[in-house]
């Protein structure tokens, strides 16, 4: 048997997945998917925030995730939920995807061409008035 590689390994994760395109991401927040940012804090403060996702970073993705979990988040209710993963390119968020699909989370998706694609075709903003970035926005405001 040939050695894994890389690129085999993330042709594996994406044959699994229904990967959303940039104009796409409305459509699906609008159903009713959660869009999560994996990308350190770092490469947001220099490449700029996504208004509407939330921000997980890659290394605690799953716990936060999987409704099994001590450590979810409130959105994380059952393995039904449609998470959307955004990394800059659309590559680290295929292999991510993938890993929630192996928790069971079979709707987990990524975004294709990432961040980048969103700021290129001009809909970075697109998601900012998803209603988990709201709630989230106005629980933050009480909180203050």
């Amino acid at each position: 048997m040939a050695a894994m590689t890389i690129d085999r390994m993330l042709d594996a994760a994406r044959s699994r997945l229904r990967r959303i395109h940039p104009h796409e991401l409305r459509a699906a927040v609008e159903r009713g998917a959660i869009v999560v940012d994996i990308r350190p804090q770092a490469q947001r403060d220099r490449e700029g925030t996504l208004p509407g996702a939330l921000a997980i970073e890659r290394n605690v993705l799953e716990w936060r995730c999987d409704p099994a979990s001590s450590a979810k988040l409130s959105f994380a209710v059952d393995h039904d939920v449609e998470w959307i993963i955004v990394c800059s390119q659309g590559y680290t968020s295929s292999l991510a995807a993938a890993a929630l699909q192996d928790l069971g989370l079979h709707r987990a998706t990524d975004l294709v061409g990432g961040f980048e694609a969103l700021q290129a075709t001009g809909l970075r903003h697109v998601i900012a008035d998803a209603p988990h970035f709201v709630r989230c926005a106005d629980t933050l405001a009480m909180a203050s």
